[in-house]
């Protein structure tokens, strides 16, 4: 089950508030698509196939929460999520990636969010397994039967009794003999990573070399490491037992054909002009919008980990649309994203709140990062309003990057402290409106030069 289970679009949207300012349309239309989901979920099996996710395209200039929404989402909901860039992408035929790669890398998110879940459920047994091993290596021959890993040189006398293995345990878990060195056999190399170049690009292959065991795995070797790291690495063997592989393959393939997510970003790039002439670059654009289409209509993937539906994956398409509009897009894939929602530019109201409402707010940022060195960092509200006037001036007579500019303005701002921190332990520097115009005035007036620093 995950997180956002049960609750309405409502508080989902209120979810979403604690970390984005604003774009309030753009939350609503998420949060629709989400309890779509949980009502799908709940239909009879002979309808539930035909109802088919609403995906969406969002339009607006960077840096105004396009990526955050859709991220935040898949966060909130413990969904499989994934990012692609459209220009990433060429048409069938070209040197690139083959669109079919971004399900490929999200049935792999889904398999490894399965794997850590499974670890976590397995975390206590793999720990007692392993601690087993290691006293069969401490102790040999005081289990029944001994393990595989038991070595006869010991750094404790051969007491074979269980006496002895009982005295160990409680010294291995009071942390007692973390610092001796133990001899420990562990596999020398993993399965390799093999790639082929195809038609489509270069993909790993489909296959699982680790099925086949020792052959790939390479001999199992002996090394001398201290017990606390024998632990460590006796763990991780103990999971890698434990989790069923076939079983994380198959939660993962439902995860991902039901609850998966994917966004594609600079859609807006592969857009051909109603009056550009049909050739050069705009071929293959238009050739990548027609690989896409069957992605986005629902089609099945050939992956490493078997065949992946995408008829239920939700798209979340996004692009600033500045040199083109959504019906630049050919017609087949306008109809696959019904829902669109505009993005409304920050002004410097949005950029005071930006600063310091959301639980992940930059100037709660800067402050966790110096307190690490003992010293505190406070923000006057009448610098931050300065600093989110300027932001918005700069954003407004140069390129409009949106929220980013932020990062970029409290950089600036606070270099030197950042610099002389180690310094400054025990001190409270308070940013104030001197402050800001002392260290941002002169690049703020001079034109050229905010060009290129702010």
């Amino acid at each position: 089950m995950s997180s956002l289970d049960g609750l309405t679009p409502q508080e989902i949207v209120e979810a979403l508030d604690a970390y984005i300012i604003g774009q309030n349309s753009a939350k609503k239309a998420v949060a629709i698509a989400l309890r779509n989901r949980q009502r799908r979920a709940r239909l009879a099996e002979d309808i539930r196939d035909e109802v088919a996710p609403k995906n969406i395209l969002m339009i607006g200039p960077t840096g105004v929460g396009k990526t955050e929404i859709a991220r935040r989402l898949a966060r909130l909901a413990g969904a499989p999520f994934v990012k692609v860039e459209a220009t990433k992408f060429t048409e069938v035929g070209y040197v690139g990636r083959d669109v079919e790669s971004m399900v490929r890398d999200l049935m792999a998110k889904g398999v490894a969010m399965v794997k850590e879940k499974m670890r976590f459920d397995i975390e206590k047994a793999a720990k007692a397994a392993a601690e087993e091993a290691l006293l069969d290596i401490l102790v040999p021959g005081s289990s029944m039967p001994p393990s595989e890993g038991a070595d006869k040189k010991t750094l404790v006398e051969p007491d074979r009794g269980a006496h002895t293995r009982e005295v160990l345990r409680r010294k291995l878990i009071a942390g007692e003999l973390d610092e001796r060195m133990v001899e420990i056999s562990t596999h020398g190399s993993r399965p390799p990573h093999v790639e082929v170049i195809s038609g489509s690009g270069i993909e790993q292959v489909g296959f699982d070399f680790s099925s086949l065991g020792s052959v790939f795995q390479g001999p199992r070797k002996p090394r001398k490491v201290k017990v606390a790291r024998a632990k460590e690495l006796l763990e991780a063997e103990q999971q890698e037992k434990l989790i069923d592989t076939e079983s994380a393959i198959e939660l993962a393939r439902g995860k991902v054909q039901n609850n998966g997510i994917i966004f594609i970003d600079e859609i807006d790039k592969i857009a051909v002009g109603g009056g550009h002439s049909s050739s050069g670059p705009d071929v293959s654009r238009e050739g990548v919008q027609r690989d896409i289409l069957p992605i986005v209509e629902g089609s099945t993937v050939n992956t490493k980990f078997g065949m992946v539906d995408t008829s239920h994956i939700l798209f979340i398409a996004a692009g600033a649309f500045n040199l083109s509009k959504p019906s630049d897009l050919i017609p087949e894939l306008q109809g696959r994203f019904p829902l669109r929602v505009e993005l409304e530019s920050l002004s410097a109201k949005d950029f005071r709140t930006i600063l310091t409402s959301p639980k992940n707010a930059l100037t709660k940022q800067y402050i966790a990062l110096l307190a690490t060195e003992e010293v505190e960092l406070v923000f006057e509200d009448e610098a931050i309003k300065k600093l989110s006037d300027i932001a918005a001036e700069v954003n407004g007579r140069t390129e409009n990057i949106g929220a980013r500019r932020l990062h970029t303005v409290l950089e600036l701002l606070l270099e030197d402290v950042s610099f002389n921190a180690p310094n400054l332990t025990g001190q409270t520097i308070r940013v104030t409106p001197d402050y800001v115009d002392e260290r941002l005035s002169d690049i703020v007036d001079d034109r050229d030069l905010s060009r290129y620093i702010l």
